[in-house]
């Protein structure tokens, strides 16, 4: 028992320490005089898409986009997808420096971009940050496509307890077998708001918007907070029905259906899921009652962009990109599967794992793929640090964290 206890006030001190580390090298200020901003042209290439839902309509790709990238939402699949396209079209990523996020939980300023000059255009915006509408805006050209994605807060409260419960130290206190129960049970007896990243236990999403984790359901600022929302993004994907998402994320972007494929990144190992019961995910729900009312009012208006999109024509696309899908991974993946950490022989495929169980599932790349899907299989399979890294990103603070997750703490709790 004295052990544990030792162990959990060392993991502590040293997230204070990282913590407050992170804080004194990111960016805290920009400065007040006039700039330069980024006045980049809408690409005007036009190409006839033969797989488009206009199927014989001339049509211009989007190629300026802003992706908000939420935490635990299938994210980092979506940033894959928008890794590739960039690259594909050789666009320019205002990308993070010596991390992969843009100094979250901070809110995002403009000069955390790698390499910022006043008035440098960029075409994609897509790792995490705390959105600051002002300060991205001043990053893209004035036709920017904004979107994002969320989840059913319940689903996301099980995954974000379970993914980041040892950086969240309030957690550490709760007694039983079954902390994430005996939290849903009685939430406010264990969550602290300011205490250490306290704001992955509630209404996480409404967080990463920009807005404070705090609030109440009944609050009248969720209902301004979702009219910003709506305001500033133009569309609001949704996890639970990805594959419907993407394809009508086509249609406003016209890209063609080889941009959309995409296998699971960051998938968790099934047994690391603890199942819900309706009373507990009623409670998670209650608990992030802001992300819940977020939740509700984009999944109607996505509903109602699939009714307008046509029924049958949404299945009809989502079979065929789950064709195609299904081939990729018949010509990529070597088993036809995710495997556990441990399984996976290239180290340049092994996904990032969170503090204890390594849960996150990667793959194994087929020896011997036809030499025109190589390039294409490793980049759908290469997880985000790694694919940051390739980008030219310097994840220095990233992968010393990593080292000493990996080597020092994971060592300190099983010995």
């Amino acid at each position: 028992m004295m052990k544990r206890v030792i162990q959990k006030l060392f993991l502590g001190a040293f997230v204070i320490c990282i913590m407050g580390f992170y804080c004194f090298i990111a960016p805290a200020s920009l400065d007040t005089h006039s700039e330069l901003l980024a006045s980049c042209a809408p690409n005007i290439k036009v190409w006839n898409n033969s797989q488009s839902i206009r199927e014989d309509v001339a049509c211009a790709p989007k190629l300026n986009l802003m992706f908000l990238k939420t935490h635990k939402t299938a994210s980092s699949t979506l940033m894959n997808i928008l890794l590739r396209f960039g690259e594909k079209n050789q666009l320019k990523f205002a990308l993070p420096d010596s991390s992969n996020d843009f100094s979250y939980p901070s809110s995002f300023i403009r000069t955390q971009v790698k390499s910022y000059q006043p008035g440098t255009c960029y075409n994609i915006v897509c790792n995490h940050m705390r959105f600051n509408a002002p300060e991205v805006k001043k990053l893209l050209p004035a036709d920017a496509i904004f979107f994002t994605i969320i989840r059913d807060p319940a689903e996301l409260f099980e995954s974000m307890f379970h993914y980041f419960k040892a950086y969240i130290p309030q957690t550490w206190r709760i007694p039983g077998e079954n902390q994430f129960k005996e939290f849903l049970a009685h939430p406010n007896r264990y969550f602290n708001p300011k205490g250490i990243n306290a704001f992955y236990l509630k209404n996480l999403q409404f967080f990463d918007l920009g807005f404070e984790n705090d609030l109440d359901a009944g609050d009248p600022r969720v209902q301004q907070g979702i009219e910003y929302v709506e305001k500033h993004f133009q569309y609001v994907l949704i996890s639970e029905h990805f594959e419907e998402s993407l394809i009508l994320l086509k249609d406003a972007l016209c890209w063609q259906m080889d941009d959309l494929l995409f296998f699971k990144i960051n998938a968790r190992n099934v047994t690391s899921v603890a199942l819900m019961s309706p009373e507990m995910k009623t409670q998670a729900r209650q608990w992030s009652g802001a992300d819940w009312q977020l939740y509700r009012h984009f999944n109607a208006t996505f509903w109602a962009r699939v009714e307008a999109y046509g029924r049958s024509r949404m299945e009809e696309h989502v079979k065929e990109l789950r064709r195609r899908n299904a081939e990729m991974e018949a010509i990529c993946i070597d088993g036809g599967r995710a495997v556990e950490a441990k399984d996976i022989t290239d180290r340049h495929m092994k996904p990032w794992q969170p503090i204890g169980k390594a849960s996150i599932l990667g793959f194994n790349l087929r020896t011997d793929i036809d030499q025109q899907y190589h390039e294409l299989c490793r980049k759908m399979l290469t997880p985000e640090i790694q694919y940051l890294t390739d980008l030219g990103v310097n994840l220095w603070i990233t992968r010393l964290w990593g080292w000493f997750k990996d080597s020092i703490i994971q060592f300190w709790m099983s010995s």
